[in-house]
């Protein structure tokens, strides 16, 4: 009985979330429709008790047979269904206020609601096609808010790259389940995934060439679904819809690329073609998004460089088999780049305090202290847990901290140091504990451990000391000749999506709205100039 009635109750949140929709769709004129009206309030309340309920139903009750069902009951889908719950909650306080006195806020909540529908539909779907079938939603329902301000070329011209990537990585993720279906005869993700984790713990059995390439396709699906170079352009340029929805989008919606890739985690790292395709595109995105995130003013801006570097880092942990540390990184980011966005506002205060009180720039010796330092904790941490794994994730972690011991270890800031090296125990205490305890969510069978110092291993240390390197010089050196012209050419996001916006004017023509000559700045349009 249980079996069905978790299920039952997780379905029940989608399903609750589309009736909601429907009834904001019929409420669309202004005058009908309140923003504050307390059936928001309690479409909150209900969904969150939903979850709960079938969080606690599926943890006293465990089923035998879960795996069966079309409704997925597994600790990922859990909580990920969490993760969506604790962002729709979040993104209706908000919007509730901020979408206040907004004529059209009755399509506005009918197309964030079924964008939140869609994506539970995807987390908790244990059927392929269900599953295509709430990712096809997401995108749709998605297109009609980047478009929420029609008039505006930019964000015609966004949304209009936006849709025909989108509908390139649907393409590509029907044709591997079409193939995978094809292979294996079934379409339940569980049964899929069993049949992979034998694959990986037999030595006499092997993935097919069927299989590999569509572990090909997934991992290209992910990598348009997470804006990466050089498809990332749309990304930066919807910055132009409401601030809600700009938060939706990058704590949300774009991290799909990488539930894609740990999802099917079995079978994605046992090709070796997905494998390097994931770690040279998504590594090389991390390097350069990062850079170039340094040269923009615009808060939204940097914010959106930011989120498409974030998402290189995550397939690039994918590539490297720690699944679980992935999956910490998506839930993170989910959560500070919705606090971002949200919090927007004060970022300008925040700025204009740093530029009136900089600090000296670090001298070799806070270098040097900074680094022995933050090689010796982590060191520690990597002895405590006894890792036995890739290196070049516990070497970020090294120069991540030696950056922010070295910018705080100034003259102006001496004084100040003991909470800073306080602070860095606390993170590598936190990395390493959260790292143990996602390992125990993400099922991982011997073919999903990378060696240490092996060929991939290797590529992400240059890529992680490349953007160390590449960082220091920008901000402390940025006087030589060779680092001005590196500078002008990040600036430029290395002409890349010029490149492609030619490419899909060319395959798709659109008719953009000529420029509004309104100099009224709006709240949806609000980027700060910093």
């Amino acid at each position: 009985m249980n079996i069905a009635l978790s299920s039952v109750f997780l379905l029940c949140i989608p399903i609750t979330l589309l009736l909601a929709s429907a009834l904001s769709g019929r409420l669309s004129d202004r005058a009908r429709f309140n923003n504050k009206s307390t059936w928001l309030i309690k479409l909150s309340g209900l969904i969150v008790v939903l979850y709960i309920t079938a969080l606690v139903v599926s943890f006293a009750l465990p089923s035998l047979h879960a795996d069966a069902q079309y409704i997925s009951q597994s600790r990922l889908s859990l909580l990920m269904m969490g993760l969506v719950v604790f962002m729709s909650v979040i993104l209706i306080a908000f919007s509730r206020n901020y979408m206040a006195g907004e004529p059209r806020s009755g399509t506005y909540w009918h197309w964030l609601l079924n964008i939140l529908a869609a994506v539970s539909v995807v987390v908790i779907s244990n059927h392929l096609l269900l599953f295509w079938l709430g990712w096809v939603s997401i995108s749709l329902a998605l297109h009609k808010l980047l478009t929420f301000y029609p008039e505006r070329p930019r964000a015609a011209l966004a949304a209009h790259k936006k849709f025909l990537l989108a509908r390139t990585a649907e393409t590509s993720l029907l044709a591997a389940i079409i193939l995978l279906y094809q292979q294996h005869g079934s379409l339940l993700i569980s049964d899929l995934l069993s049949h992979f984790n034998a694959v990986a713990t037999n030595d006499n059995l092997q993935l097919t060439t069927v299989d590999h390439i569509a572990a090909v396709l997934i991992a290209l699906t992910a990598l348009i679904k997470c804006a990466q170079l050089p498809v990332h352009g749309w990304l930066i340029q919807v910055v132009e819809a409401p601030t809600p929805v700009s938060a939706l989008l990058h704590a949300g919606v774009i991290n799909l690329g990488g539930f894609l890739l740990i999802l099917f985690a079995p079978l994605f790292i046992q090709s070796t073609v997905a494998q390097w395709l994931v770690l040279i595109v998504a590594g090389l995105t991390t390097v350069m998004a990062a850079l170039i995130m340094t040269t923009r003013i615009s808060i939204k801006v940097r914010l959106a460089w930011s989120t498409s570097a974030q998402m290189g880092l995550m397939l690039v942990e994918c590539a490297l088999g720690l699944f679980e540390l992935a999956l910490l990184h998506l839930l993170t980011h989910s959560v500070y780049k919705a606090y971002a966005f949200l919090n927007s506002s004060s970022a300008v205060y925040e700025d204009m305090q740093r530029r009136l009180a900089p600090a000296a720039n670090p001298k070799m010796i806070d270098w040097i202290v900074a680094g022995v330092f933050s090689s010796i904790i982590v060191s520690m941490a990597v002895m405590v847990i006894d890792y036995q794994g890739v290196w070049s994730v516990w070497l970020l972690l090294v120069l991540a901290l030696t950056m922010l011991l070295a910018q705080r270890h100034s003259d102006r800031l001496r004084s100040s140091m003991m909470p800073v090296f306080l602070l860095s125990i606390l993170l590598v205490i936190s990395y390493s504990g959260f790292k143990w305890l996602f390992g125990a969510i993400i099922p991982a069978t011997s073919a999903m451990h990378v060696e240490a110092l092996s060929a991939v291993d290797i590529v992400a240390i240059l890529l992680f000391v490349s953007l160390f390197v590449l960082n220091w010089m920008l901000r402390y050196q940025p006087h030589r000749p060779s680092i001005h012209h590196l500078h002008i050419a990040l600036f430029a996001g290395l002409y890349l999506d010029e490149w492609l916006t030619r490419l899909t004017l060319q395959v798709w023509p659109v008719q953009l709205p000529a420029p509004s000559n309104n100099k009224v700045l709006d709240k949806a349009t609000e980027v700060e100039e910093v």
